[in-house]
């Protein structure tokens, strides 16, 4: 339509409080504008920035984002699936760890392929046990390479706290850690492993029930998430411990919050901004994409050398 149409138009939706019918957009699509991101924990600061970043990417398409949350429970996320797939929503987007057993999520792969068999599009991050489009982190390998630095800094002893042990993450993260160990001869064993919450009470309370002479054998705790990481200082802190000079402390994902912590904490780098934008490639279907999103190792004073 030519200009001057198009602002008598839009200057009478104005005049009159127009605003757009979704489910009648709907029926003409097939499907809305809207974009659900399924995250496991909004107050996770990982997930939050995670959130930020899909929504500016997905925006920018002119999509519209909605936020739900799963608590990690699968019986939340086939609830949502199977509400949005009724709302007609234009893609789904599940972020957050796969979980182990695989049998528990065959009534999620059900309605998500029903989803998809209507038209809508599935992405997923860090979704590897399920057969749709995957945006994976390379989590065993940033956790190898990060204990590699630290082994090379003089580190020989560790405490790995190690989340919920059904998430996939976990397992990635503390077997990356363990392979760049033995990469340089250090062994990390099953007393080595402190499984708790993916948060920072978790970190917190797996440092609490520590025995005082596995803290005094160690010199580096490794958290698989950052939020866990701080719980493990504050821990430390409560125990009589000094960070870093008693014990280091690392962690993985590089979250936000890290800009106000003393000291500031070694971790591995996640680049949620490019997660966000390869989330918007794969419901615009760019053709351009990349399976794994590269992290980064960065050291930091919680991890000072130690030869």
């Amino acid at each position: 339509m030519s200009a001057s149409l198009r602002d008598r138009v839009n200057a009478a939706a104005r005049e009159l409080s127009y605003a757009a019918n979704a489910q009648a957009q709907a029926v003409a699509r097939g499907h809305t504008s809207y974009i659900p991101l399924l995250l496991s924990d909004i107050a996770d600061s990982y997930f939050g920035t995670l959130a930020a970043a899909v929504m500016r990417s997905v925006e920018s398409r002119g999509f519209r984002l909605t936020i739900a949350v799963t608590e990690r429970r699968i019986e939340r996320e086939i609830e949502l699936v199977r509400e949005f797939r009724g709302q007609r929503v234009r893609a789904i987007v599940l972020a957050g760890s796969a979980y182990h057993d695989e049998t528990a999520t065959e009534p999620l792969v059900g309605e998500l392929k029903l989803f998809e068999a209507s038209g809508g599009t599935v992405v997923l991050v860090s979704r590897t046990n399920l057969p749709f489009d995957n945006i994976d982190l390379d989590n065993f390998d940033g956790s190898r390479r990060l204990a590699v630095a630290l082994a090379r800094l003089g580190y020989r002893s560790v405490h790995i706290l190690a989340g919920e042990e059904n998430l996939t993450a976990t397992r990635d993260r503390v077997a990356g850690f363990t392979a760049g160990f033995a990469d340089k001869g250090i062994t990390v064993d099953e007393k080595d492993l402190s499984f708790s919450e993916f948060s920072w009470d978790g970190g917190y309370r797996a440092i609490l029930l520590l025995e005082d002479d596995v803290l005094e054998k160690i010199d580096l705790v490794f958290a698989v998430n950052d939020e866990m990481a701080l719980g493990a200082v504050a821990g430390l802190r409560g125990r009589g411990f000094r960070v870093p000079d008693d014990i280091a402390v690392a962690g993985f994902d590089d979250i936000r919050t890290l800009r106000n912590s003393q000291p500031s904490l070694t971790t591995v780098h996640v680049p949620v901004d490019e997660i966000g934008e390869e989330v918007a490639n794969r419901i615009d279907n760019v053709a351009v994409r990349r399976d794994v999103i590269q992290a980064t190792v960065v050291l930091r004073d919680s991890t000072p050398r130690r030869n």
